[in-house]
Parts: structure tokens; sequence; C-alpha cells
């Protein structure tokens, strides 16, 4: 629909002016899930300040933003209402779990398995893709209500504006997403998303019903004031870690995990875009560091940001100095310009994240209904689904890579074939053809009837891979089952993986094997094959 994404190569006026537009993104975000995780919003800043530059400057991915999200602030709030109950140490215990998270994903990062994000099938990335850009989509919406007071238990009532507030947000908006979507055909010197936000900022100037990050802020603190110094590093001494350090290995593992998925989802997301390739590993080492520093420093932990990722990619940010410029500009508005960043009108950065929405949903896949097979559909809204209910974008993937792992199975154990290669009094040769695994080993066994067969069966292996501890538990039973009937069950063709899994087995298995039994290689196995068919067609005639 929009051709936000374009291959191109950056440069450092691009990463810096980039870098700067994502800076202004970044505050409400990293506002709005402090307030998620019950903490102070300098806390989700200054993570968003640790995350993104640690991450753009020695991470896996280039142009890839990370910071404070929805998802870290759902899981580090446990901890921070945990630790409000043992003693008022909210954000000790939250500290504490943000840095166990950190070394749980330097350790993933050493052991390499950063690599495993690879085996996320498509229907799963393009299900988390569409899931992830309605979450976004709907997560602007809370920008168009306001904190009118408490109930009678205390929790903070919204409702949505109206009147000329509504129309005066939803115009901005508007505004926004068209001076984005029409002003790199006028210039593409400065990102257009830069300029929108300058010029809607300037318009909102004249306008008393805009509003800005200074009503958010003054509606959930009280105060529409943003300004804090540089934090100093503070161990949580406080945190009784004996007592309770099974809670918190739980909550940073849980952390750890899903700042991996969504940030390995992320570079393989923009991987695509660029057509280029992030390094997985490296990407969990840096994603560790900067969750310990940011725990160390004062901040809520974070992982990849895809909107603000894509933000970056849009505007022109494609090397780490766009991360860099994002993070440093962050923490010179927190500490120097507060004031003026508060100002910025909430209607220009959601419609900037309504762009990124557009920009972000996979548009082609409702041109796959009736082109695919159903199954990758179902995979495709499962994931979607799951992402838009639960917002747990960990649990989403994990959900479509079972379900994508459940349909191989269930095809593939449908094709397994048994067929008679040579069939006289004495001796009868099955060939198997297909992949003999958990999954099919029933349909393989029901094919043979031991009672009934000949003397000799000799199973010819050389179009089939026996896979896992069930083929060789099936190949065995089935030995068993000839054996018991006064028969003999021999193999051949026997590829060096299988041979070796019968070896490793040892006595487990008690299969013969064919003495004569050649070496099983690609050429060998064509020589036989032909040698078999001319035999046959020399004994038809």
């Amino acid at each position: 629909m929009f051709d936000l994404f374009q291959k191109k190569r950056g440069n450092l006026k691009d990463d810096s002016l980039s870098g700067l537009t994502v800076s202004l993104a970044l505050v409400p975000e990293a506002i709005a899930f402090s307030f998620i995780a019950g903490v102070d919003p300098l806390v989700g800043l200054w993570a968003a300040v640790f995350m993104g530059f640690i991450t753009s400057a020695f991470g896996g991915r280039p142009g890839m933003i990370s910071g404070a999200t929805g998802a870290i602030a759902v899981v580090a709030g446990k901890a921070f209402e945990f630790g409000q109950d043992q003693g008022g140490l909210g954000t000790q215990y939250l500290f504490a779990a943000i840095m166990v998270a950190g070394v749980i994903q330097i350790l993933f990062g050493l052991c390499k398995l950063g690599r495993f994000i690879r085996l996320v099938p498509h229907p799963v990335m393009i299900g988390f893709v569409n899931g992830l850009a309605i979450v976004i989509g709907l997560g602007q919406l809370g920008f168009f209500k306001k904190i009118t007071g408490t109930d009678e238990s205390g929790a903070k009532v919204m409702e949505w504006i109206a009147g000329n507030e509504m129309s005066t947000m939803l115009g901005l908006v508007l505004l926004t997403m068209a001076i984005i979507h029409f002003f790199p055909k006028l210039s593409k010197a400065v990102p257009s998303t830069l300029i929108a936000i300058v010029v809607v900022g300037f318009i909102s100037l004249a306008l008393p019903d805009s509003r800005t990050i200074a009503d958010i802020l003054s509606e959930n603190t009280g105060s529409g004031k943003l300004s804090g110094a540089f934090p100093v590093p503070s161990w949580p001494s406080d945190v009784d870690f004996a007592a309770h350090w099974q809670f918190i290995l739980k909550i940073g593992f849980t952390i750890a995990m899903v700042g991996i998925i969504e940030s390995l989802m992320t570079l393989q997301l923009i991987d695509e875009l660029t057509e280029t390739r992030g390094k997985g590993n490296r990407e969990c080492l840096a994603q560790g560091a900067a969750n310990f520093l940011s725990g160390l420093f004062g901040g809520m932990g974070g992982c990849a940001m895809i909107g603000q990722s894509l933000i970056n990619i849009k505007s022109g940010g494609r090397g780490r100095t766009s991360g860099i410029v994002a993070a440093a500009s962050l923490a010179v508005f927190i500490l120097f310009a507060g004031a003026i960043i508060v100002q910025i009108p909430i209607a220009a950065l959601v419609g900037v994240m309504f762009m990124v929405v557009i920009g972000t949903f996979e548009w082609s896949t409702f041109k796959t209904f009736g082109r695919v097979p159903f199954s990758e559909i179902v995979v495709i809204l499962a994931v979607t689904l799951v992402t838009v209910i639960m917002h747990d974008l960990a649990l989403a993937v994990f959900v479509g890579v079972l379900l994508s792992t459940l349909r191989f199975a269930w095809e593939s154990s449908r094709h397994v074939h048994v067929s008679v290669v040579k069939d006289t009094p004495e001796e009868r040769i099955y060939a198997l053809d297909g992949l003999l695994y958990f999954g099919s080993v029933r349909e393989f066994s029901d094919r043979f009837q031991a009672k009934s067969d000949v003397k000799n069966i000799v199973l010819d292996l050389a179009h089939a891979r026996v896979c896992d501890l069930s083929a060789l538990e099936a190949i065995n039973a089935l030995g068993e089952r000839y054996r018991k009937a006064g028969k003999n069950l021999r193999l051949r063709h026997i590829s060096p993986d299988c041979r070796h899994m019968l070896e490793r087995a040892g006595s487990l298995i008690k299969i013969d094997i064919l003495p004569d039994d050649p070496d099983y290689t690609v050429t060998r196995l064509r020589a036989d094959a032909e040698k078999e068919k001319t035999n046959e067609n020399k004994v038809n005639s």
C-alpha cells in the first residue's frame, strides 16, 4: 500500500537525522511503558538510553533500535510488585531481575543459541509481524483517552477525549501521516518523519486543545516536567537473594527469553527489509550487557523495539551511528531539554506510529487465502491472534512454531511408502521411501504382516532416512515380530548416520545388516538402482 521501506546505504547525515527522529519517538513509549511497570518515567527513559546506546554500538544488527518495551514492562512489573510487598523495595527487585536477565542473555549468546531463530517458519513470521502491527496500532488508542479521576478502589478512570480535543487530535494525526507520505516526493534530504514532528509541533502551539507529552505526564504523575541527573551505578544490596533467588531467577529468565525472541525476530525482519544479514549471537551478547548495565544504573531494561526500528529504517538509518545518536539525544533531552521535549504534541507521535503500522503489516497476507495450504493460514491467524489477545510475542512465536511442527509431522507421516522390489518364495525385499521418525512409525509398522510373510525379509533403506530413536525402536520392534514368527529381517543400504545410530544403540537394537551392504553414497546408490532395474528387465524379458 505504502512504499515505506527501501533498500539504501546509510551515511553519517542520514544516520544522525534518523537517530534524532527516533529519539523523539522514544520519549512517549518509554514513559508509557514505565507506567505499565509501575515505576517512575525516568526509569524507562534511562533504560532506553542504555539499551539503545550499547546495542547500537556493539550489537549484531546496525540500524536496529532497542529500549524499554511493553512486553518487558509487563514481566518487570511483577518483580516490582513483589518487591513492594517486601518492604517497599520494588525498584530494587526489578533491577535485580533485569541484571539476572542480562547474565542469562549473555550466556545464551556465548552458547551461540541465537541461530535457532532462523528455524522460525515463514508463516510464523507473517503472523508475528501482522499481530505486532495491530498491537502497535491499538496501543496508540490510549493516547485518545485521558485520566479523569479514580474509582472507589483507587484505580484510574480513563475516558475518551471529545469535542475540540478529539477534532484537533485527529486533524494533527492525519496531517502528520500526510507529511510523512508526501514529503519524500519533494525532498529526501531530511527524514519526512522528523519534518512531520517539527511542523506539527509548531502548528500545535497555536491550538489550545492540542495534547502534549506534558499533559500525559501531568495526568499520571501530577507533574508535567521531565528532568533528571545522570544515574550512578547502584547494586541492589537490599534484595534478599538467599530467600527469593527462585523468584528472581524465574522472572529474570522470562525477561531474558522474551527479550531474545523479540530482538531476534526484529533482527530477522530488518534483515528482510534491508536485504542484509545481522548476527544473532552478537545481538544476544549486546542485549545481555545492556540489560545488566541498565539494571545497575537504575533502568527497567528492555529489548529491540520494532516500531522505532522501522522508523529508523524508513528515515534512512542503516549504520550504528543512528542508534547511538538516538540514545545520546535522548540522554541530552532528559538532562537539558526536558522542558522542550514535553511540548511535543502526542498527535505527531501517534501519526508516526500509525504510519509504522501501515508499513509493518504484511498486506500480501490477504492474497495467500486460497493459494497456500489451509494449515499455513491457520498458523498465520493463530500467531496473529495470540499476539493481539495475549500481548505476549514470545508466547505467540512459541505457539506458531509448535503448530508448524505439528503440521510438518502430520504431513510427513503420510509420505512414508513401502513397496516390494523383489518377491520370491524364499525372499522378499521391501523398499522404504520417506522419513522414518516418531510421526511416521505407526504408518510404517502397519505395512508389514510377519505371520503371512516369507522366510527371509530384507528392508532396503536406500531411499529412506532414519531420523530418531522412535524410528530405531520401530525397526527393532519389527525385527522382534519377525523373530517370534520364525523369520529373518535384515537391513541393507544403511546410510552412515543411521549406521552410527545403530552402533551407538548397541545391544538395544537387535537387527541384522547384510554382511555385503555397500557404502551408502549417492553415486553408488544410483549405480545400484540402475543395475537392479537392468536385472529386472532381463528377468521380465
